[in-house]
């Protein structure tokens, strides 16, 4: 029973690599370009410079976001840091409790982990997050309204809020998770 026992872990730890130990690497890998990259722009220019890259439509900003992702102000940086934490533990634990769990799906983990984990870095050390990618939008208004006693006050958006590749990363992560949601879900309405 004892052999059967060391065989099964040494089974385990064959598969490790393949199903377990790749997918953080992906994480690692997003963290390290993050991290680079924030460092090129930060040492490269001054905050609030703007460097054109395909006119006005791509150009690098950069500028320290105190908020969340694509600019989302918070109340409470500490609760937002601490949550941030929590949830990259989740995500990281759920990797290592479901090994067999679809590819795909732990590749958008993963996507996320690096994307949360590149972000809690600049949080943690700098109080802040360095954003560069700025890319303009078409743009959205809406009008302030009124629904039954509650005013709205009206939003606009001729650029998409500066981000950077962590942001990128949960955004992808997040994206691809919603697909195979969606399309899983047609799948099985497919063979009902």
């Amino acid at each position: 029973m004892l052999k059967k026992q060391v065989g099964k872990s040494l089974m385990i730890k064959k598969e490790l690599p393949t199903k377990s130990i790749l997918i953080y690497y992906v994480a690692a890998i997003v963290v390290i370009i993050d991290q680079i990259s924030k460092i090129i722009v930060k040492n490269s220019m001054q905050l609030h410079d703007s460097i054109e890259v395909l006119g006005d439509f791509f150009k690098l900003t950069y500028i320290e976001n105190p908020g969340m992702a694509f600019g989302i102000q918070l109340e409470s940086k500490l609760l937002f840091t601490i949550l941030s934490v929590i949830a990259s533990l989740i995500i990281f634990i759920y990797l290592i409790r479901l090994p067999n769990e679809r590819l795909l799906f732990r590749f958008s983990l993963s996507l996320i982990l690096g994307g949360a984990i590149g972000n809690l870095i600049d949080r943690i050390f700098f109080g802040k997050v360095i954003d560069f990618f700025d890319v303009e939008f078409f743009n959205i208004i809406i009008p302030p309204f009124k629904i039954l006693f509650i005013n709205f006050q009206g939003y606009e958006l001729t650029r998409w809020p500066i981000f950077n590749v962590a942001d990128s990363a949960v955004t992808c992560g997040m994206v691809l998770i919603t697909w195979m949601i969606f399309f899983q879900r047609a799948a099985v309405k497919q063979k009902a």
